[in-house]
């Protein structure tokens, strides 16, 4: 890893770590301090009552005076799950709807300078506390029992877990679950494929342990960086730096020299063993379901724990959708597809939004100005299928330019009106999926894809029937003459 050279940057994004972040929404009145609330169940279903209430709207939660735990040490739930604070927190104007969102950080990502390699740094806050050896113990902090029928208490939900290629100075950061199993062990859960599970068979073949990190508190644009679907050997933390406009500041570990975000709450550090498990799970997961059973899985020994005073563990809340973290990754998650949809030749792309109520990734609509006969299915096949759409879909919804791709409203109605099930509804079978599917029973876990044209048929283009709607400028004229019955 070198030192990165200055990049000019193309956007705007002021924060340096979590904390500038929690500041900036305080003084958004976008974050609500809650106290005394217990860590077991509790703090994960206020969070998620609040997001199923509230979906894109409701306030971060910042959890201090934790029951049973000093004051200052924290939980956060939601730090970018509404339009206004994921728009701040890249950069972004302040959306009016969830589709402008999407296009403008398409656009941004188009000028961004891409891939920006870390700046190592010889000290940063997370080095305000180390515990070593026989000093470690995780049961520190205040690690929540999130769903009533999981398994263990969960340290690492919105988490990055960092590893290097044994092969090559590659660096690895995914978002795999972490149950806390003991004082100085945890245990996680890789789904068949990730990266990070690559990595470690490699180590596992040897007969070798597997370093990582686990940072269990940061930056919302690690952590949803470390969501996206990057090529193999592709570091998130120098796509992280690309978003952010400059380098991510790191300071290297103690044991294994992998870089931690030198800004992060709460820093692992450990190895990872092929031949040591324990039982990991059941844990409630993002498509709303206890998919999976729980199982031996390797467990981590912790040999350092590194975390700045007053530190914050970041909670995502997996669950029925949608959940506390499901709008961020719509939002990017339908940018990175759009944005590969046109560098692999479609035209005529007018919007792409990943709905919350399929995770974030199970239901994605693709709006098009049909250009071709067979543009629709072009399109949908594409979006089901690139790298950023591919992992555990099920379908995938093309309609026109009119239709808003981010109203489940307009989207049903364009299916119901402008598709015929009998000829409109093409499948792609046993495509990349999870065993937290809750079709899928056992491997190979592969799924199958929907693709629906909802789109007005390419040959009645000249006579399909008129919409029965006010044009878009009666309405803009009459939302101005009577604007106080449009104000909320």
């Amino acid at each position: 890893m070198t030192k990165a050279a200055a990049v000019p940057s193309q956007h705007q994004v002021a924060h340096e770590d979590l904390r500038d972040l929690l500041r900036d929404f305080e003084a958004m009145r976008e974050v609500a301090r809650v106290e005394n609330a217990d860590p077991h169940l509790e703090i994960a279903a206020l969070a998620e009552t609040l997001t199923m209430r509230f979906p894109g709207e409701e306030p971060a939660l910042l959890f201090d005076r934790i029951k049973d735990f000093p004051a200052g040490f924290r939980i956060l739930s939601g730090a970018s799950n509404s339009f206004r604070r994921l728009a701040h927190i890249y950069g972004l104007p302040t959306p009016e709807k969830k589709i402008d969102i999407v296009t403008s950080f398409k656009a941004r990502m188009a000028k961004t300078p891409g891939l920006i390699p870390p700046k190592i740094v010889s000290t940063g806050p997370i080095l305000e506390n180390i515990q070593r050896d026989d000093e470690v113990d995780i049961f520190k902090f205040p690690i929540p029992f999130v769903h009533e029928h999981d398994g263990g208490r969960y340290i690492g939900t919105e988490d990055l877990v960092i590893m290097r290629d044994p092969d090559s100075d590659w660096i690895n950061v995914g978002t795999y679950r972490i149950v806390a199993h003991a004082k100085n062990e945890v245990g996680v859960w890789i789904s068949p494929g990730k990266h990070g599970r690559l990595i470690r068979e490699k180590y596992f073949a040897r007969s070798k342990p597997c370093p990582v990190l686990i940072s269990c508190g940061q930056d919302p644009i690690l952590f949803l960086c470390s969501n996206a679907e990057l090529p193999l050997a592709v570091s998130e933390l120098d796509y992280a730096g690309g978003q952010r406009g400059r380098a991510v500041e790191v300071v290297l570990s103690e044991l294994h020299k992998l870089p931690m975000p030198a800004g992060a709450e709460i820093v692992l550090e450990g190895e990872m063993c092929g031949d040591h498990l324990k039982l990991e799970g059941p844990f409630g997961e993002f498509m709303g379901y206890y998919a999976s059973e729980a199982s031996e899985q390797p467990v981590i020994r912790i040999r350092r724990v590194y975390h700045r005073n007053d530190p914050i563990i970041t909670l995502a809340i997996p669950s029925r959708p949608p959940s506390n973290f499901t709008l961020a990754r719509a939002v990017v998650k339908a940018a990175m597809i759009w944005d590969e949809m046109e560098k692999a030749g479609i035209p005529g792309i007018a919007g792409v939004w990943n709905h919350e109520a399929g995770a974030g990734r199970l239901f994605n609509v693709v709006s098009i100005r049909q250009m071709y006969a067979g543009h629709a299915r072009q399109a949908g096949t594409l979006a089901a299928t690139c790298r950023s759409g591919v992992y555990a879909g099920r379908f995938v919804v093309v309609v026109d330019e009119d239709i808003d791709p981010s109203s489940i409203h307009d989207v049903i109605w364009a299916m119901s009106t402008r598709c015929d099930p009998a000829e409109n509804i093409e499948i792609i079978h046993k495509l990349w999926s999870t065993p937290l599917d809750p079709l899928l029973t056992e491997p190979p876990y592969q799924s199958n894809r929907a693709v629906i044209d909802a789109c007005r048929p390419w040959e009645r283009r000249g006579d399909f029937p008129r919409v029965a709607e006010s044009s878009p400028e009666l309405k803009d004229h009459v939302m101005k003459k009577w604007s106080h019955l449009f104000r909320t």
